[in-house]
């Protein structure tokens, strides 16, 4: 890849885009930082030139502004490196709890927004930078995308579909284009988006105080990791020339996610005998 790098971060405003946008700002990089409100990052605008930080109004839900910003970066800079695909929320409710039109206004940020990203993103790694020059797409996923836990499950869903869609991106890919794709799977970091999680109501069904999800409405999620820390790690991320498709990033990410294959495994084991005998007779 050339120096400095050019990226394109989706979500700028707080949390991982924010700390990822001053990380790589302060390491020479050249960053496109989208958000919905620019002005709220007029502080580090003023702290760079515009040919190192270029700062572009994006809601992810709006396709027309996804383009908008592509053909940005194509004039302006004539190519593109990495795209951040980091722009979403969470919310926390019970399945019975959250209003459909609240699990759907979810989806079109976590899951379809970060889609039509994705497909510009590809359309530009392969079209506008030079012949097998690629690029490198970081999907940020989380540990929900791998498994679910109570009060959870529609975050947890739309990031279940972002891993699949990706996967299967990764696998439809011409090598030759030369783009990775990189599904980092987040444990929990202090950023105001975790700390300050969302309820999307409650349901009285779910009144008993010890069940599993009210024990997270009253001791929240409780993060360890430091943002500004894994800016570090995506910046490593993005220099290996084979970058692996699925990233665990952060101590509790890796638990659970060992837990999550240990418990599969020991559930195939068990039960594999109900697979016999189960093709077509000839």
């Amino acid at each position: 890849m050339p120096s400095p790098r050019i990226w394109l971060i989706t979500g700028t405003s707080t949390g991982m885009g924010r700390a990822l946008a001053e990380f790589l700002l302060e390491k020479g990089e050249i960053v496109v930082a989208t958000l919905r409100r620019p002005s709220v990052i007029d502080d580090l605008k003023s702290k760079y030139p515009s040919d190192r930080l270029a700062i572009r109004k994006l809601d992810v839900t709006k396709e027309d502004e996804i383009i908008d910003v592509f053909t940005f970066v194509k004039e302006k800079f004539g190519r593109l490196d990495v795209v951040v695909n980091n722009a979403g929320y969470a919310l926390a409710g019970e399945l019975e709890a959250i209003k459909e039109e609240d699990a759907r206004a979810l989806f079109e940020t976590n899951f379809w927004g970060a889609t039509h990203v994705t497909r510009e993103a590809v359309k530009f790694f392969r079209e506008v930078n030079p012949a097998g020059a690629g690029g490198r797409l970081l999907q940020i996923s989380s540990l929900a995308g791998v498994s679910a836990g109570p009060a959870t499950g529609y975050y947890a869903a739309t990031k279940f579909a972002l891993e699949a869609i990706s996967e299967a991106l990764a696998a439809e890919l011409d090598p030759a284009w030369n783009i990775k794709v990189v599904l980092v799977e987040l444990g929990g970091y202090r950023t105001p988006g975790l700390l300050n999680m969302p309820w999307g109501g409650t349901h009285p069904a779910y009144s008993n105080p010890d069940l599993p999800s009210n024990m997270f409405r009253k001791y929240g999620a409780q993060p360890k990791g430091d943002p500004k820390k894994a800016a570090r790690a995506f910046y490593e991320l993005v220099s290996l020339p084979e970058p692996p498709l699925h990233l665990p990033l952060g101590k509790d990410s890796i638990g659970g996610i060992r837990k999550k294959l240990a418990d599969f495994t020991a559930t195939i084991d068990k039960y594999e005998y109900l697979s016999e005998d189960l093709e077509v007779d000839n």
